[in-house]
């Protein structure tokens, strides 16, 4: 795909004098504008020739935008759509996003409303295109599993997977809590020749220290009270596979040490026993804490250390990768329709603004769980802000959009108008909704929205 300033755009209109506007617009922004009075005629250009996105009126004299429409999802499932009409904001605009549209636009155009959506909706076909490539290029080799991401940081993770993946190298992951720790370790897993054995895994830190050693090295029979027959621990477990170690800081001294000897000697005796078991077992731990820190207050080895990161893998925190969210938060949004068997179009446009603009503090598990309560409370085709939970800073972006609205030096007929438009947005576009929040009768709200150009 072309880069955003560079993409070709085809904007399909029967009314020349739009048509011309809004190339004037977008040409300025740097865009390669194409023009098409017609959706039959636009179909043909699209069946000949690549666009990056078509920007396309839903009502036209000849073949109308969601006929034409339809037909270009056939000639080409990933051309994004974005869809023009002044016939109703939401009944029209839901229609066309049913049957495939990307997005919509109201008319009178807001030109900023424009150029946002139009660099949005490129971004985002651009991520989804980086990502497909880059598991295009490592091919039948690597298996990416449910990893997700086309961002550098997250290109650089995974060029370093394919690397490390097939060696013997024994694996520290680092990265803060939530960021996918357990998905890297897995993807080493199953692309090393260990794949079609067991890939066994411990949380250290859920565990107290008797249990650990227990579930680590097994016991024997008449081992502790409750013993009534031997058992095998997560190394014997894991012989000839992978043993995933998560939390290795939570350990005590003791366990520590009893690992340092499985690394060094691959043997061990389970707990209560006096025989010697030998394994041949790849470890891969990880941490969401310093362990440069960690040992410099006598809290860890330093040769336990220097054995578990032969090769360290760091996952970035999601701050640190804003690009990969539109394409994360669009997997757990399928994902977590298809479990709750139901149908979603994507996000509204500001719903995406408020994922991109938050911190999350809990990474990316913050965001999963965020997509899922959305899907159970979300009734519209597509997720809103008011599906996400307040933290996730809608009342900060609510504030900061008022205040724009509000700015000195506009007229008080602009601010009206921004204010009843942004209402109806906040509220899905129910218009009952937003009568009583603006404290005037729906009738009122039908004629202004009408004065406007929305039926």
């Amino acid at each position: 795909m072309n880069t955003p300033d560079a993409a070709r755009i085809l904007i399909v209109d029967d009314d020349a004098a739009h048509r011309t506007m809004l190339k004037a617009v977008l040409s300025d922004k740097g865009y390669h504008v194409h023009e098409a009075d017609d959706g039959d005629t636009a179909c043909t250009m699209v069946e000949n020739d690549i666009f990056d996105l078509v920007l396309m009126d839903l009502r036209m004299k000849r073949m109308d935008g969601d006929i034409a429409q339809k037909k270009m999802v056939r000639i080409n499932p990933d051309l994004p759509v974005v869809i023009m009409t002044a016939y109703g904001s939401v009944r029209s605009a839901v229609e066309a996003l049913k049957s495939g549209a990307e997005n919509y636009l109201t008319k009178p155009i807001d030109i900023d409303e424009l150029i946002i959506t139009v660099a949005k909706t490129l971004r985002q076909h651009q991520l989804e295109a980086e990502n497909l490539t880059l598991k295009e290029q490592l091919g039948q080799t690597f298996d990416l599993g449910n990893i997700i991401g086309s961002s550098s940081a997250m290109r650089e993770l995974i060029e370093t997977l394919t690397l490390v993946a097939p060696s013997e190298a024994t694996v520290l992951i680092q990265g803060e809590s939530g960021t996918g720790k357990e998905l890297v370790a897995s993807a080493i897993h199953h692309n090393s020749p260990r794949k079609d054995r067991p890939f066994i895994k411990v949380n250290c830190a859920a565990l107290p220290e008797t249990l650990l050693e227990n579930e680590l090295f097994g016991h024997e029979k008449g081992a502790f009270t409750g013993a009534t027959g031997p058992k095998k621990g997560r190394f014997q477990l894991a012989d000839q596979g992978t043993l995933f170690l998560d939390e290795i800081a939570e350990m005590t001294p003791a366990t520590q040490a009893k690992i340092l000897r499985v690394l060094q000697e691959r043997e061990f005796e389970p707990v209560g026993g006096t025989r010697t078991i030998r394994v041949d077992t790849r470890i891969i731990s990880a941490t969401n804490r310093h362990l440069e820190e960690e040992i410099e207050a006598d809290r860890f080895r330093e040769d336990l250390y220097y054995r578990l990161n032969v090769v360290t893998l760091t996952v970035p925190p999601l701050r640190d990768r804003t690009s990969d969210i539109p394409l994360l938060a669009e997997h757990f949004l399928s994902h977590y329709a298809a479990k709750n068997r139901r149908t979603f179009k994507g996000f509204q446009p500001r719903a995406m603004d408020l994922l991109m603009g938050y911190a999350w503090p809990g990474n990316v598990r913050e965001l999963e769980n965020v997509i899922e309560r959305s899907v159970i409370m979300a009734r519209s085709e597509r997720i809103g802000p008011e599906h996400f939970p307040g933290t996730i800073g809608d009342q900060d972006r609510s504030k900061t959009d008022s205040s724009a609205i509000l700015a000195s030096g506009r007229s008080l007929k602009a601010v009206e108008k921004d204010m009843i438009l942004k209402t109806l947005d906040d509220m899905g576009g129910n218009r009952t909704k937003t009568s009583k929040i603006l404290g005037i009768s729906r009738r009122t709200l039908q004629l202004k929205l009408k004065e406007y150009g929305i039926n």
